[in-house]
């Protein structure tokens, strides 16, 4: 263990959908903890996402990976190892949906949706904690939502615009699972693994343009406010962290209280 328990110094960690909103936060924040970070994201996105924030550098690798790509994964995972060595810590936030109407969505667009949800995630953590288990270490976080716990409001939701979608939900609800299973899985071999459930989490832009949405989110928040991305951030480096060294199988929820009522 590190002499602070927070420092994540000397600690390589890999962060898949990291050019996002929640994900810019996250690899900054593993940054400002001295932590080496390998940024993955769509084609260009992470690079883009880099120079924007000026975070390249030597502390941040940009790289490119469609996640949903099962034989991309493996080569990219191993490729990297090689280069890199067996990361410390792993944070997954890529995700699928199709924003479908429950009606208008099909059997072969819930497929689809649950492949880049949670057979994309499950061969990704397969692919990296396979590696953690043999080095005797390592801290997964897998990113699910508080839609993974509760269904959503349609209230919220006032027309025309569509209730998060199912396909979503039962996504997020199976990564939980597949975190605690992973925890049992590699927990004799030093390997914890969590889950991270954000509550309402809009970004800057769509905050602007739909003020009466995110009214109506932050009503249903027991502190009255959606989040910040720093607060997701703060999580994922507490669990990434030896601060967390005896936490594995939990999902914890970011969420201003959504899930308590």
């Amino acid at each position: 263990m590190s002499s602070s328990p927070f420092d994540l110094q000397q600690r390589d960690v890999w962060v898949f959908g990291g050019a996002g909103y929640l994900g810019h936060a996250v690899v900054a924040q593993l940054v400002q903890m001295r932590a080496r970070v390998l940024c993955v994201d769509l084609p260009d996105r992470a690079a883009a996402m880099l120079e924007k924030a000026g975070l390249h550098g030597g502390a941040v690798t940009p790289a490119s990976l469609d996640a949903a790509d099962i034989g991309a994964v493996e080569v990219f995972v191993e490729e990297h190892i090689a280069a890199r060595g067996v990361p410390h810590g792993l944070v997954i936030m890529t995700y699928a949906s199709t924003a479908k109407k429950f009606d208008d969505l099909t059997a072969e667009d819930f497929d689809h949706a649950n492949h880049g949800n949670l057979t994309a995630t499950f061969a990704l953590t397969r692919a990296v904690g396979r590696r953690m288990a043999a080095a005797g270490q390592g801290s997964v976080v897998l990113f699910s939502s508080m839609y993974g716990t509760v269904s959503p409001d349609p209230r919220v939701y006032e027309s025309p615009m569509n209730p998060n979608p199912i396909e979503y939900g039962v996504g997020k609800a199976g990564i939980q699972q597949m975190a605690r299973y992973l925890a049992v899985h590699w927990g004799p071999q030093g390997v914890r693994c969590n889950s991270i459930s954000p509550g309402p989490f809009p970004n800057p832009g769509f905050q602007q343009e739909k003020p009466e949405f995110v009214a109506r989110l932050a009503h249903k928040v027991p502190l009255g406010r959606v989040g910040q991305a720093p607060e997701i951030a703060g999580a994922v480096t507490f669990l990434l962290s030896d601060a967390s060294s005896y936490i594995t199988g939990q999902n914890l929820a970011v969420d201003g209280g959504w899930t308590v009522w």
